[in-house]
């Protein structure tokens, strides 16, 4: 197979690539290899059991001796997810934001990394050497602090990450957008731009953060019971703004959640979070104050359902409970395929009486997307001006969109590459080619467990969950392989013993005429006769009930 390290500098995506989630991308000149993010994604309902899918690095670890650096664009789960499954793998260096690294090192304590991991903080004015190649970045604006881009300036070009970015003008924690320095970077000349097309397919201009602030400030005022807010513990601007209000309504704020909680600690204690002295209570502090005199943030925005959210909208949480006249507002949009459990909480919120405020955009105004939309996408083309464009960080149509953008603002047809995680983008002779793959897919984390899940395991849970099984225990005479005992049946998810008789017993006299043909023909290895018994009685029990429970043969010989 021909390396990567063959070609002068390759581009690929191990995660990242129709999908919003785990991201992970390569940027490889000759023999040094660079990795920007590392993140999870949280599966769907059909992988069951499956707590995080993080990318496939089995090439990475093929060439471990090549990486250079792990470079983090910020701190959301789908860019930093993966990290402490990654460290035990491979112990690189990490380049990240103050904020950033925070938030790492919290990860690297709750999975007890024993071993030092070297953690190197930057800015936007960090300068990294690391031979023929420079490192160097800028500032965007997104939905959580210390976002970067980065550029690669190697010999033969100039390669950048533009990370996840919007053009806010009016950003809620004053940090903007390097509009100046990326216009520069454009006119030293891009040979390549990898950019994010989360929001691709939406016209317009992404609402500033600002908006948001004031929608919160005027929908406290109008609260009178308590007020539940909900969002991502990561979304420090948001926070703030809750913060903000909170003191402006004289309120005090409750903390709900383990990652709001550790989050909030790193914002404060960074200086990314300004919150007054003694406004912050506990949770059992809640039901001592008025109900108008407290906020309480919780995670669970997304529907997830052991968060602090999903426990309120049922009741089940020990110290805190929503009342009739209680605001409960999502300030956070459902990421795709989390719909129908945000839906499922919003109709228990109104359950238990409260009002809800929910929806994005110009509907609630209580949240507003961190992610740029079409002219924000085409005023980073337009500053960077590339010669080849990969659109990265979102699924296959968001990639066509983006583009379709980058060729209205004078990207060559024909010099944009839609790949999929594994394809590789080799450029030599400043000529880009997609003519060849590497192994890339998702690695699945089960409790303890990374990686020792594959389609086997799941296809075996899937049709437990779907249609049960059926345990058949035969004892068996060593000496004349005779049954002295069964078969009996043990039924779980199949069907309900005390109301299938007749059908288990059928089972059971079709094993045991199965295993007295296969002594007739003196048949005696066990998987033999337990590969028949599983064909006989699947056959009966799919032509007498439709359904096909797993078939657990058990013989034991005495």
């Amino acid at each position: 197979m021909l390396l990567a390290s063959e070609k002068n500098i390759s581009i690929f995506a191990l995660g990242g690539i129709n999908e919003i989630g785990k991201n992970m991308y390569v940027v490889q000149y000759e023999e040094d290899i660079f990795i920007i993010d590392c993140g999870g994604k949280f599966p769907d309902e059909s992988l069951l059991g499956i707590d995080l899918i993080i990318p496939d690095i089995s090439y990475l670890e093929e060439n471990k001796d090549k990486i250079r650096a792990l470079l983090i664009t910020h701190g959301h789960e789908d860019h930093i997810g993966g990290i402490p499954y990654f460290l035990r793998k491979l112990n690189v260096p990490i380049y990240a934001t103050r904020f950033t690294l925070g938030l790492i090192e919290l990860k690297i304590v709750e999975h007890r990394l024993g071993r030092d991991t070297n953690l190197i903080p930057i800015d936007s004015e960090s300068i990294l050497e690391f031979g023929q190649v420079q490192i160097s970045f800028f500032r965007v604006s997104h939905s959580i602090p210390d976002c970067l881009g980065i550029v690669f300036h190697t010999p033969d070009g100039n390669v950048v990450h533009t990370g996840d970015f919007k053009f806010d003008l009016t950003p809620a924690n004053n940090q903007f957008a390097d509009i100046h320095k990326m216009a520069s970077i454009g006119q030293q000349g891009v040979l390549a731009l990898i950019s994010e097309s989360t929001n691709a397919e939406r016209k317009g201009l992404t609402p500033s953060e600002q908006m948001v602030g004031d929608h919160m400030y005027e929908a406290f005022t109008k609260a009178q019971g308590k007020i539940f807010i909900s969002t991502f513990a990561s979304n420090v601007n948001r926070i703030q703004q809750v913060v903000e209000a909170s003191i402006k309504t004289n309120r005090k704020l409750a903390l709900l959640g383990r990652s709001m909680v550790n989050v909030v600690s790193v914002a404060i204690e960074r200086g990314y979070l300004q919150v007054p002295e003694g406004m912050l209570i506990e949770a059992n502090e809640v039901d001592k104050l008025a109900p108008e005199k407290v906020v309480i943030l919780c995670t669970g925005s997304q529907g997830e359902p052991m968060a602090a959210l999903s426990r309120l909208a049922s009741g089940n949480y020990r110290d805190v409970a929503i009342y009739p006249g209680d605001t409960v507002i999502l300030a956070a949009s459902p990421i795709p395929g989390n719909e129908k459990d945000v839906s499922r909480i919003i109709d228990n919120l109104f359950r238990q009486g409260a009002k809800v405020i929910y929806g994005s955009g110009s509907s609630t105004g209580m949240h507003v997307s961190g992610h740029g939309y079409q002219e924000d996408l085409k005023l980073m083309l337009t500053l960077m001006k590339p010669t080849y464009f990969i659109p990265i960080h979102g699924e296959y149509r968001m990639l066509h969109h983006h583009r379709l953008l980058a060729e209205s603002v004078g990207v060559e047809k024909g010099h944009t590459f839609i790949i999929k995680n594994g394809d590789v983008v080799d450029i030599e002779h400043s000529v880009a080619r997609q003519t060849r793959s590497i192994p890339a897919g998702d690695t699945y984390v089960d409790g303890m467990g990374v990686g020792d899940i594959g389609e086997i395991v799941l296809r075996d849970r899937k049709q437990l969950s779907e249609d049960g099984m059926l345990v058949i225990v035969i004892t068996i005479s060593k000496g004349d392989r005779k049954i002295i005992s069964g078969p009996d049946t043990i039924t779980r998810g199949f069907v309900y013993a005390r109301d299938s008789d007749v059908l288990l017993k059928e089972v059971n006299r079709l094993v045991k005429k199965t295993v007295n043909d296969l002594q007739s023909e003196n048949i005696r290895q066990w998987n033999v006769i337990k590969q028949n018994i599983k064909k006989v009685v699947s056959q009966y029990l799919f032509k007498q009930t439709k359904r096909k429970p797993m078939i657990l043969p058990i013989i034991i010989e005495i």
